[in-house]
């Protein structure tokens, strides 16, 4: 199987770079991606099933990989909503399946976003992780409109290795991601 671009990527230019400007002894210290969860909640699935049986097979066609049902942990009576009940999906990406779909998120998908003007840089979680919400589900290419049944959002999280925010910053700004200035 072929390496990933965006993976020879970080390997030629990426690493290099960082431990230049972290001022890094040893590459294992160099902080990389560990792994990409892809997340989408579908509340409407208590009274509608089927959907999110369209929102997972969606899921599947952008990441390569099929979902994990996910349900409710506790019931509550104000949403009609009981333990145990399925209400979204979730793929965790890793190795060339996790490049593979981040080259395609940052130089295909979020170009397509209607008046995009970059990614917030304030969506650290102060570990160096990045959360990304998007959403519509259709700015993916793989995804056919005319059998979209339902507009949907998705939670991307791309976990890594560094040890602060500043650090994973710079490791997705090498990387791609278009940050808004």
């Amino acid at each position: 199987m072929a390496i990933p671009r965006l993976k020879e990527k970080y390997k030629k230019e990426t690493v290099p770079a960082l431990m230049k400007r972290f001022g890094y002894r040893n590459v294992m210290q160099v902080p990389r991606l560990e792994k990409i969860v892809v997340n989408v909640g579908v509340g409407e699935a208590i009274q509608n099933v089927k959907l999110l049986d369209a929102i997972s097979a969606d899921l599947a066609a952008v990441t390569g990989q099929r979902p994990v049902v996910r349900r409710a942990k506790g019931a509550i009576s104000n949403f009609k909503l009981k333990a145990g009940m399925p209400i979204g999906s979730a793929v965790t990406l890793r190795k060339n399946r996790m490049y593979e779909f981040f080259d395609r998120l940052v130089n295909v998908a979020i170009p397509r976003i209607r008046d995009f003007r970059g990614t917030s840089p304030n969506s650290f979680d102060g570990r160096g992780n990045y959360n990304l919400g998007i959403t519509e589900q259709i700015i993916f290419p793989e995804i056919d409109y005319d059998k979209v049944e339902k507009i949907m959002g998705m939670n991307v999280t791309v976990v890594t290795s560094a040890k602060s925010d500043e650090e994973g910053f710079e490791l997705l700004k090498s990387l791609g991601v278009p940050f808004r200035v």
